[in-house]
C-alpha cells in the first residue's frame, strides 16, 4: 500500500461525518470508504484488498475518531 493511498483514506475519514461512520456496521463502513477511494483512485484489485484487509484492521480506531469528533 503506498503512502499516497493511505493519506487518501485518512483524509476521507477525517471528512466524513462523524455520524455516518457510527451508523454503519463494519463491513459497510469498509465498502463504502473503499467506494469514496475508488472514485478519486484508480485501484487494481490487489489494492482493494490489501485496503479492506486495512480498513477492518483500523475499524475500531476511524469508530474512536469519529466518536471524539462527534462528542
Amino acid at each position: 500500500m503506498t503512502p499516497i493511498l493511505l493519506r487518501q483514506l485518512w483524509s476521507i475519514v477525517e471528512r466524513t461525518q462523524a455520524n455516518l461512520i457510527l451508523s454503519l456496521d463494519d463491513a459497510s463502513l469498509s465498502q463504502w470508504l473503499l467506494k469514496q477511494l475508488q472514485q478519486s483512485l484508480a485501484l487494481d484489485s490487489r489494492d482493494v484488498r490489501v485496503l479492506d484487509d486495512y480498513i477492518r484492521s483500523k475499524t475500531p480506531l476511524i469508530r474512536d475518531l469519529a466518536q471524539q469528533r462527534g462528542s
